[in-house]
């Protein structure tokens, strides 16, 4: 039990139409939120998921004395589409082939809108697939964005982070179970396999392997029994096709939906504080570094850390939680 309010619930949205085409049908965006929205309704904080995470794992960097106070913020987790609470592709065989991170957002505002009656966010805390989010909120509402928090996330996919996509997709594709167009017959067991295989060494740097950071702080005798536990183990519960559905909403993220980025970089108003980690091998420090000189009032501040992509999700991570804790804390502040 937390020692602050937690609700949570769903908003029906209708038969939602989506930017590249298609329909949501019966579409519902379920969420959580913790603390208590002040009188102003002036902080709240929205804080979207990251790729298969749902707000109960978001849940966890949620506290005093963790990245968000609920005692001192209102903090909104809406689950992102396809993560098996909100619509998913998994449960839908007309689910549209791309649902965009700027379809989450204009459902995630209208969550605020409908259910609160909030018109400004205090800010927008995102990690990885959440700071996508987190990007496009700043950018599709600058007048409603006070503060962006992107921890280790850009604001259009990165060619070489759309490689490491690519692979995944093909893997899931490469299923027998697979029928096409991220559908399939059952659940590719042996693909799933491959799946966490191949993202074990995305997530964590070459660094993090090599100081056997698996056995010494994780506690896995030996590297084949860290990657059936960890990965093998954590995407087999995992629904494929809504891996596959949730990996092109990532592949296709660009603020700009194709435009002149530095250009929609410059329009956003929010002040944005860039969080990458220095080891993370697909949100890398120089996109964020390419994404700075265009925003009005922005500050990059890396993780040093080696744990890769993971130091952006620091939980258990004493060194990183701090470092985060007191940037982000910092900049809610101000």
């Amino acid at each position: 039990m937390s020692d602050w309010p937690v609700t949570e619930g769903v908003l029906e949205l209708g038969d939602l139409e989506v930017e590249r085409g298609g329909v949501i049908h019966g579409a519902r965006l379920a969420w959580q939120a913790h603390g208590t929205l002040n009188s102003a309704k002036d902080n709240a904080i929205v804080y979207p998921c990251s790729y298969t995470a749902t707000h109960e794992d978001l849940a966890e960097l949620v506290g005093p004395d963790l990245i968000l106070d609920p005692e001192k913020w209102f903090i909104v987790i809406p689950d992102m589409f396809s993560n098996g609470l909100s619509s998913s592709a998994a449960d839908d065989p007309e689910f549209p082939a791309v649902v965009t991170a700027g379809d989450n957002v204009r459902a995630q505002r209208r969550l605020l809108q409908e259910q609160w009656g909030i018109g400004r966010v205090a800010a927008a805390y995102g990690f990885s697939m959440g700071a996508i989010q987190a990007y496009h909120w700043a950018s599709m509402f600058p007048d409603v964005v006070e503060r962006a928090i992107v921890v280790c996330g850009s604001a259009r996919t990165a060619p070489h982070n759309k490689v490491f996509l690519s692979g995944l997709l093909r893997i899931l594709e490469a299923a027998p179970e697979h029928l096409g167009s991220g559908r399939f017959s059952g659940e590719p067991a042996a693909a799933l396999r491959a799946f966490g295989h191949v993202y074990a060494g995305w997530g964590l740097s070459q660094d993090f392997y090599r100081e056997e950071l698996f056995r010494t702080v994780l506690g896995a005798p030996d590297l084949e029994t860290y990657l059936r536990t960890d990965w093998e183990a954590g995407f087999a519960s995992s629904r494929a096709a809504n891996l596959y559905a949730q990996a092109m909403t990532w592949s296709e993220a660009d603020i700009s939906n194709g435009g002149e980025l530095s250009a929609t970089l410059a329009a956003i108003r929010a002040r944005v504080l860039l969080l990458p980690s220095e080891t993370d091998l697909y949100f890398r420090v120089a996109d964020n570094a390419a994404e700075l000189p265009h925003l009005a009032s922005a500050e990059l501040l890396p993780i040093p850390s080696i744990w890769g992509h993971r130091a952006g999700n620091p939980a258990g991570l004493p060194a990183e939680l701090a470092f985060v804790r007191t940037a982000v804390q910092r900049w809610l502040g101000t």
